[in-house]
């Protein structure tokens, strides 16, 4: 299954995001494959506001285990966490 996950940061954590990323960055690299897409969201101005995911998990229960250690959750950077089923067809351009 396929879930985007969208991960807004809580205000004035952009310090703290920069703090936690290179734990966060290890914790996407290891997790490979199940990473469709990733990157920030950003606010008018060009700043970190949260991240944007499309991740591959066999169910909705895998993804929340993820999701309760990754890195930004834990140190409590993502403040709201918006995840939808998704059905991924086209990825850089061709059928998936």
């Amino acid at each position: 299954m396929q879930f985007l996950v969208k991960a807004y940061d809580g205000e004035d954590m952009l310090e703290k995001r920069m703090e936690v990323r290179p734990r966060h960055l290890e914790g996407m690299k290891a997790l490979g494959k199940q990473i469709i897409v990733a990157g920030g969201l950003l606010d008018e101005e060009g700043k970190m506001k949260g991240s944007a995911l499309v991740m591959e998990f066999e169910n909705r229960a895998a993804l929340e285990m993820y999701l309760e250690s990754e890195p930004y959750v834990v140190e409590n950077v993502w403040q709201k966490i918006e995840v939808e089923t998704m059905n991924v067809v086209l990825v850089n351009g061709e059928k998936r």
